[in-house]
């Protein structure tokens, strides 16, 4: 079976995405995992664009950054490319700036982007028809000149196509003639439909003495479908980003792409075991990218292969794949079963495996019976996991408490004076925790400040227990979450806060509710630190 290249353009059109922005170091790091994947194409940038974007080459010629230990190393799998447009009208090729930039950039492949929408050429161009294809054509042949691998992005193909038929078939073979590579139509405005996608490459196809691609836009949330159908009528080369980042509704998603290649179609991608990695990725461009991860999307989010209802998870258990459309391990994911007032005896039996319960449905039952019980109060288990282990710890009567919580003071201050002076600002309010504990036969009282209560009270419980347990040194609060669960009572409503805690092995979730959201977090706040004392002390299996 043919490979299918994978192109990645995270860097470049990802980059275009709203509220996303890659430091260099961050391109490089993404170019690295890209890499050690199997990704066939890294698009890196444009480097007529910014001094960023020129100084990633040159980088990247010298070698990419060892994510598994120090140094560089150069890139094992992947192409890098550079991307740039046609030349500017009424200059030669080897005289334009941005079709020089792609040359010094020392990529051995180089991307040029064209107008294939007579629309385009005559009403954002501004120039004559004929004087685009020369463009398109003049363009391609200097960069091959220079010894370059040559890709044609047919910008707003299919909406060209439609408009004049003629024309946009003379774009591409203009390409054809300056010596292309391969031309990759581009659902640019991301308006089409698989079957317009099949029906206008059937329709071009002829005409195309070269192998082509697909690049689509995610407008009509059909971009991975289009890139598909594209396959099935010929496409050797996907490109997209990963998570389907991009300008407006983003691209299509690579991950998807690549999941469904493999696994759905049989189709070769990636480097061997890259499929497997495609989780670890999703969530390491995230970060990167100060993003949420996207807990419903298909294949690598948290919820993807996560069962909640009780009837699901009763047959889950009997046969996995009655409810799920592959092992989530396939892509590196992993099944979670969600405990809530909707589950059943088999959710609270899967979940409780690790325990060594055995099959006692009276202690189900009442285990059952206080989730729905504490979810009446506003309580949600399936985004604290960490809370409800230890709510089962409770109720089988081997909770062993490392601390005790005795009293909480927080204190806010504010130096309000001078405030009615003209251009007068307020000075950062100054915010002040005491707790009391007991640790053993201990009693401590500590005070910690913060950059307000939460953090207050999280420094004061830290100084307070990390002389008896030294490992919450390497604790780290790594998500806070607030939401009001009665919002009709106003300032007087119930609030649940959720915390979100890391070391260097586990993230976990834990949380709290009260009317006071400051009572709420202490809450959250204690459930975490007892979570990571029990699962050091192996009293968690």
């Amino acid at each position: 079976m043919m490979r299918i290249q994978l192109y990645d353009t995270t860097l470049r059109d990802g980059s275009q995405g709203e509220g996303v922005n890659f430091s260099l170091q961050d391109k490089l790091l993404i170019t690295s995992m890209l890499d050690e994947l199997g990704f066939d194409f890294i698009e890196g940038g444009f480097p007529a664009s910014n001094e960023k974007d020129s100084e990633y080459f040159q980088r990247v010629a010298e070698g990419v950054p060892e994510l598994h230990g120090g140094g560089t190393r150069p890139l094992a799998n992947a192409k890098v490319v550079a991307f740039g447009m046609t030349r500017r009208k009424g200059i030669a090729a080897s005289e334009d700036q941005g079709l020089q930039a792609l040359v010094k950039s020392k990529a051995p492949v180089c991307t040029v982007v064209g107008k294939t929408w007579d629309l385009h050429v005559t009403e954002v161009l501004r120039v004559s028809l004929e004087e685009n294809l020369a463009m398109i054509r003049d363009s391609i042949a200097y960069l091959k000149s220079e010894g370059r691998t040559v890709f044609y992005d047919a910008e707003h193909f299919f909406d060209g196509y439609q408009a004049n038929p003629d024309y946009a078939t003379k774009t591409i073979r203009a390409a054809i003639e300056g010596g292309v590579d391969m031309v990759i139509f581009c659902d640019t405005n991301g308006g089409s439909l698989p079957e317009k996608i099949a029906a206008t490459i059937d329709s071009i196809r002829p005409h195309v003495t070269v192998p082509f691609g697909i690049h689509c836009h995610n407008d009509c949330e059909v971009a991975v479908a289009n890139s598909l159908k594209a396959v099935d009528s010929g496409a050797v080369q996907v490109q997209g980003t990963i998570n389907g980042i991009g300008e407006r509704c983003g691209n299509a998603d690579l991950v998807s792409v690549a999941a469904n290649l493999a696994l759905k179609k049989g189709r070769q991608v990636l480097a061997e075991g890259g499929v497997g990695r495609l989780t670890e990725i999703s969530r390491y461009v995230y970060e990167l990218a100060n993003m949420n991860f996207r807990n419903g999307q298909p294949f690598v989010g948290r919820s993807a292969f996560a069962h909640k209802g009780g009837m699901h998870v009763h047959a889950v258990n009997r046969i996995a794949h009655s409810y799920e459309h592959i092992d989530p391990a396939v892509v590196g994911n992993e099944r979670r079963i969600l405990v809530s007032e909707l589950s059943g005896r088999s959710n609270i039996m899967a979940k409780t495996t690790k325990f060594n319960l055995g099959d006692d449905n009276a202690l189900m039952k009442r285990i059952l019976d206080r989730v729905v019980e504490l979810e009446a109060e506003g309580y949600q288990f399936e985004a604290a996991e960490a809370s409800f282990d230890l709510l089962v710890k409770k109720e089988i009567g081997q909770y062993e408490p490392k601390f005790r919580r005795l009293h909480y003071h927080v204190v806010v201050q504010m130096d309000a004076s001078g405030l009615d002076s003209p251009g007068a600002r307020p000075a950062l309010p100054m915010t002040q925790a005491t707790v009391k504990v007991q640790v053993g036969n201990r009693i401590e009282l500590v005070a910690g400040e913060g950059d307000g209560p939460v953090n207050a009270l999280d420094n004061a419980l830290r100084k307070a227990l990390v002389p008896a347990y030294p490992q919450l040194s390497t604790m780290r609060l790594v998500d806070y979450k607030v939401r009001v669960i009665n919002s009709t009572e106003g300032t007087a409503a119930k609030v649940r806060v959720v915390i979100e805690s890391a070391d260097d092995q586990d993230v976990w979730s834990t949380i709290g509710v009260s009317e006071n959201v400051i009572e709420a977090s202490w809450q959250a706040l204690a459930d975490a630190i007892d979570y990571k004392l029990l699962k050091d002390n192996g009293q968690l299996t």
